[in-house]
């Protein structure tokens, strides 16, 4: 899944972009096995195999070669780019503070799946690094909020005024802390909102996520919405799903019958959540 300008697109092995709009038919059928598509654009040197519920999509040797480079892993220290600090909101007490190398703009918000969100600063690395660690720990966000959340807020989020009121209020406490970086500039508050390059407005209840592709199985149906890595789309039986396509990566696909039932595991909603919140072992009991 791939943004670019605000509008989702899915990117192919080689490069190729099939840009996406809302209310067009999405049908594949899966090949496989799963393979790993390698790392910063060379192919896996060891063409392996990936498990299929497996949401980074590589072997643990690409993936680690992707992490050397990440600066999310704070492995890049001398990044000479300018970067931001946000805030980024997925829903109703769902935000999260976060950086970004400015010349990204918003990419990184929107591959997170924010609805809306607000700037706070701009500088070096390390400066937001640092700022955005003084951030979670005084305001109490986290600076990871789990997929299965975001999707379970999509279908019934309140509207732009209260999301931009829930930024603005947390704005209004970070900019009043002491200990920012002295080298990061202050940015005025603005809020920016992504329900509508996302088509959040209007979409109905969540019946389950598709987790995983099987070697022959069919995704199909009418896309609705897309967010983050998530496509949202209504089946042949009438239901809403939730593709995660970071699931499709290393999947070989040809086309199918937009009008196929969906032949891949689905996870119901009401678990879907907790399925990610809590390992197995450590799962709270059912009535």
């Amino acid at each position: 899944m791939r943004w670019s300008g605000g509008v989702p697109g899915l990117r192919w092995d080689g490069g190729r972009v099939s840009v996406l709009a809302y209310g067009q038919q999405i049908a594949f059928r899966a090949v496989g096995p799963r393979r790993c598509p390698g790392a910063r654009g060379n192919p896996c040197p060891l063409d392996a195999t990936v498990p299929a519920r497996a949401t980074g999509g590589q072997c643990p040797e690409c993936a680690r070669l992707d992490r050397v480079h990440s600066v999310a892993a704070d492995t890049i220290a001398d990044d000479p780019r300018t970067y931001r600090v946000y805030l980024a909101w997925f829903g109703p007490g769902m935000t999260k503070v976060g950086i970004t190398a400015e010349e990204r703009g918003d990419a990184r918000l929107l591959e997170q799946g924010a609805v809306a969100f607000g700037w706070l600063g701009r500088g070096p690395l390390m400066a937001a690094r640092r700022t955005e660690e003084l951030l979670r720990h005084a305001l109490k966000v986290p600076d990871r909020i789990p997929y299965a959340r975001k999707r379970a807020v999509r279908h019934g989020l309140p509207g732009p005024d209260a999301r931009r009121r829930e930024i603005e209020e947390l704005y209004g406490r970070a900019i009043g802390l002491p200990g920012w970086a002295e080298t990061l500039e202050r940015l005025e508050f603005q809020a920016y909102d992504h329900a509508e390059a996302f088509g959040l407005d209007g979409l109905p209840p969540l019946f389950g996520t598709v987790t995983e592709l099987v070697d022959g199985g069919v995704v199909a149906g009418r896309l609705l919405a897309a967010a983050g890595p998530d496509l949202h789309l209504r089946d042949a039986a009438g239901r809403c799903l939730a593709v995660d396509t970071r699931v499709v990566r290393g999947w070989g696909l040809v086309s199918a019958d937009p009008g196929h039932r969906v032949t891949v595991p689905v996870r119901k909603a009401d678990t879907d959540v907790q399925d990610e919140l809590f390992p197995l072992e450590q799962r709270p009991p059912t009535a």
